[in-house]
């Protein structure tokens, strides 16, 4: 049967000047595939792998080329256009992708990433949603210490940031964890610091603090560096002043001034820190 959403492969069963019209062996239907796609040596008989969905005017159609995703698939698309009904998605059709108001979890503008599924709505039409954790998966092949890929699709204060871990599978970046300056859409590379019993990924977007420290020292004093050669806090401020100024937890920066002050290029004061004369 024809499956909307999925790519099929299909017997070419006649042309005409609308195009190629495609079947299966255990279905009378048939889809068109337009006239521009159908391949120049194609002839009745052949199998071709389309991908089916409906057009403009929401007629069943076939196509050649392939989608970012497939039915229930995950896939991080870029936002073409906004309106008071919903977004407009690229995916490599010729007829973006519509996500729904009521599927959108956070605001959206032109230009912007999302991670989305794609479903079939009440009216058998495809759309995509921004609701993906049931689309996801618990039994990833990732142990502790692996390094994973995976993009960010929600951010929740209480808990942390969500990941779709290579667009297939659960994972979750701890607030203890969160620390550098992301937003939903946002690609990331870490590393999986836990396996749970469940099977989602708790994961680090930061190197193990003996190898990460040297890259936060750096980027400390890059920064006292702009402001003129002085902090105007030490390392004894606020976590939620570090954590605005770098995207470091407290002990992270405790750690990276230490180095620099070990190696006599800065010092602290009552109230700043500063470059070394």
């Amino acid at each position: 049967m024809l499956e909307l959403g999925k790519i099929q492969k299909m017997i070419l069963r006649r042309i005409t000047v609308h195009g190629a019209y495609l079947g299966m062996n255990d279905c009378k239907d048939e889809v068109l595939l337009p006239g521009g796609q159908i391949p120049k040596d194609a002839k009745v008989g052949d199998t071709l792998e389309v991908f089916i969905y409906r057009d403009s005017k929401d007629r069943m159609i076939s196509t050649v080329h392939r989608p970012a995703m497939q039915l229930h698939e995950v896939a991080r698309l870029k936002v073409v256009s906004t309106s008071s009904i919903g977004a407009f998605l690229d995916w490599g059709l010729e007829k973006d992708l519509f996500l729904p108001f009521k599927e959108q979890t956070h605001k959206i503008k032109d230009g912007d990433y999302c991670v989305v599924a794609l479903y079939v709505d009440k009216s058998e039409r495809l759309c995509a949603t921004m609701r993906i954790y049931d689309y996801l998966s618990m039994e990833s092949p990732y142990k502790e210490g692996d390094s994973i890929k995976g993009v960010i699709y929600q951010i929740n204060p209480k808990i942390g940031a969500l990941v779709a871990v290579d667009l297939k599978y659960h994972g979750l970046i701890p607030n203890k964890e969160f620390f550098a300056h992301y937003r939903e859409g946002d690609e990331i590379e870490g590393r999986v610091l836990k396996v749970r019993e469940d099977g989602k990924l708790n994961l680090s977007i930061r190197e193990k603090s003996y190898l990460q420290i040297d890259g936060d020292a750096q980027m400390i004093l890059e920064r006292i560096i702009e402001r003129g050669g002085s902090l105007p806090f030490t390392d004894k401020a606020a976590p939620l002043i570090i954590k605005q100024e770098f995207g470091l937890s407290k002990n992270a920066f405790k750690r990276a001034v230490g180095r620099l002050l070990k190696e006599n290029k800065v010092e602290i004061g009552e109230k700043s820190i500063q470059l070394k004369k």
